[in-house]
C-alpha cells in the first residue's frame, strides 16, 4: 500500500497508487455509493499491544477514531477489539541472498567423494596394509621366507589403489587372496571415482542455495536484516515470542536496515535480508534486474507464512461490515482479486523500471566529444616535442665549437 502525501503533515489525507487495497476501496465505494478519504497513520505503525490498548491503526480503530484500516494482519488480540475483513492471502516471508556462486576448479580433483568416504578410504589402506603385514609375518614364523616391512605393504595397497601396484609381495595363499581382494575393492572405488571426477569437470558444481531460516543460521561468519518498519506490527510479535531456537536466534542477532541498503550489503557477501516475497521480488526486478533478466539475488523458495492472510481492520459495530464481506467474496469468487495481484505486481515494475529508465537518460556517459580536450593536449605535446627535437638537432650540427677529429696513422 504505496502513497504520495498532500501535505508534509504526519496523519494528513494522502494520495494512494495502484494497489490490491486502492482497487479493492474504488470496487467497494462504486457498488456501494459512498465517498471516502484516506489519512496516513501519524506514527506508520499498525500497532502494538500495551496493557489492553493498541498503538497505531488498530489502535484508532479500537477508539473509533476510523472506520477501517488497509493490509493489516489477524492475531487473537487484534480480533478482540476490531472486526476484521480478510483480503487476500499473505505473502510469505523469504530470506534473500547472493545466488549460487560455482565452487573453485582446484578442489575439482578431491570433489567426487564427500570428506567421510576419503577418511574411509584412507583408514581403509591403513587397515589392509596391517593386516597385510600381519599374515606376512605370520606365514615367516611358521614357515619362513623373506621379510616383508609395514611400510612395504602400505605402499602396495596405496599403488593398487592408485593401479599401479608393485610386484606381488606375497607367496602364501592367504596373502594372494587378501590382494586378491584388495585389488576388486581399488577397481570399484577407481571406477567410481573417475565417472564422478569426469561429470565435475564436465558440468561445474555451485554452492547450495540459503532456503530456510535453519540455513541462514547455520552459517558461518553470516549476517542478516529485516526492514524496520517490519516489526512493528504483528512481526514483532511472531519474532519475540516465538519459541523456536532458530526463530529466537534470528530476531537476536537481526539487523535493521532499509530494502536498497540491505541489497548492497547482500551483493558484498555474507549478508541476508528477510522480507516478504513479493515486495523484494518487485525491488529486485525493478531495480537490479538488467534486460535480459538477470539478477545477482535469489530468492528462497521455501517462504514461512507469518500470518493467516492479509485484509482490513474495522471498527466494532461497523453497519457496512456485512456488505463489504459480501462483495469481497464475489470478487474473490470470480477470481479478479488473483488476476488483480499478477497485474499490479507487474505494472509496479514496469512503472519503477520506466523511472530509472528516466533518471539514468541524465546521466550520459561521456563520449569522444566531451574529453576532446584531453586529446587536444596530448596532440600538442607530440607538436612542443617534435619541434624541440627539431631545434636541438639544428643547434647541434650548427655549433662551430664542435669539430671532427681525424684519426691519423703514419706507416713505418
Amino acid at each position: 500500500m504505496d502513497f504520495e502525501r498532500r501535505t508534509e503533515e504526519p496523519g494528513g489525507i494522502i494520495n494512494p497508487k495502484d494497489s490490491i487495497d486502492t482497487r479493492l476501496i474504488y470496487a467497494f465505494a462504486s457498488a456501494l455509493n459512498f465517498t471516502f478519504e484516506i489519512r496516513e497513520e501519524p506514527e506508520r505503525t499498525w500497532g502494538l499491544e500495551i496493557n489492553g490498548s493498541f498503538t497505531g491503526m488498530i489502535g484508532q480503530l479500537q477508539r473509533e477514531e476510523t472506520d477501517f484500516c488497509t493490509i493489516a494482519g489477524p492475531s487473537p488480540e487484534r480480533l478482540k477489539v476490531v472486526e476484521y475483513l480478510r483480503g487476500y492471502p499473505s505473502d510469505l516471508m523469504t530470506v534473500t541472498s547472493l545466488k549460487p556462486s560455482l565452487l573453485p576448479q582446484h578442489l575439482s580433483l578431491i570433489r567426487p567423494f564427500e570428506g567421510e568416504l576419503w577418511l574411509a578410504l584412507m583408514v581403509s589402506v591403513v587397515a589392509w596394509g596391517g593386516v597385510m603385514w600381519i599374515l606376512q609375518r605370520t606365514w615367516r614364523w611358521f614357515a619362513g621366507g623373506r621379510r616383508v616391512d609395514f611400510s612395504t605393504t602400505l605402499l602396495y595397497g596405496w599403488g593398487a589403489l592408485l593401479e599401479q601396484p608393485p610386484p606381488v609381495l606375497s607367496v602364501s595363499n592367504s596373502g594372494r587372496l587378501l590382494v586378491g581382494w584388495w585389488l576388486v575393492f581399488c577397481l570399484v572405488i577407481t571406477t567410481g571415482f573417475r565417472s564422478s571426477l569426469v561429470a565435475h569437470m564436465t558440468v561445474q558444481g555451485k554452492t547450495l542455495p540459503i532456503e530456510t531460516f535453519e540455513d541462514m543460521v547455520k552459517q558461518d561468519n553470516w549476517k542478516w536484516c529485516t526492514e524496520p518498519w517490519l516489526l512493528k506490527g504483528m512481526l514483532f510479535d511472531y519474532f519475540s515470542k516465538h519459541t523456536d531456537p532458530v526463530v529466537q536466534k534470528l530476531y537476536k542477532h537481526m539487523e535493521m536496515l532499509v530494502a536498497d541498503e540491505a541489497l548492497e550489503r547482500v551483493l558484498e557477501g555474507g549478508f541476508t535480508l528477510v522480507d516478504f516475497e513479493n515486495y523484494v521480488n518487485i525491488i529486485v526486478a525493478s531495480r537490479y534486474t538488467d534486460a535480459r533478466g538477470y539478477n545477482p539475488f535469489y530468492v528462497s523458495k521455501k517462504g514461512v507464512s507469518v500470518m493467516a492472510a492479509f485484509g482490513w481492520g474495522m471498527r466494532r459495530g461497523a453497519p457496512f461490515y456485512p456488505r463489504f464481506k459480501q462483495l469481497k467474496s464475489r470478487l474473490e469468487d470470480t477470481g479478479i482479486i488473483s488476476y488483480w495481484i499478477e497485474d499490479v505486481i507487474a505494472r509496479r515494475v514496469r512503472e519503477n523500471r520506466a523511472a530509472a529508465a528516466m533518471d539514468d537518460d541524465n546521466k550520459v556517459p561521456l563520449g569522444l566529444h566531451h574529453m576532446q580536450g584531453a586529446f587536444y593536449l596530448l596532440f600538442l605535446g607530440y607538436v612542443v616535442a617534435l619541434l624541440i627535437l627539431f631545434g636541438e638537432t639544428i643547434s647541434h650540427n650548427s655549433d662551430p665549437r664542435i669539430s671532427t677529429t681525424f684519426l691519423t696513422t703514419n706507416k713505418t
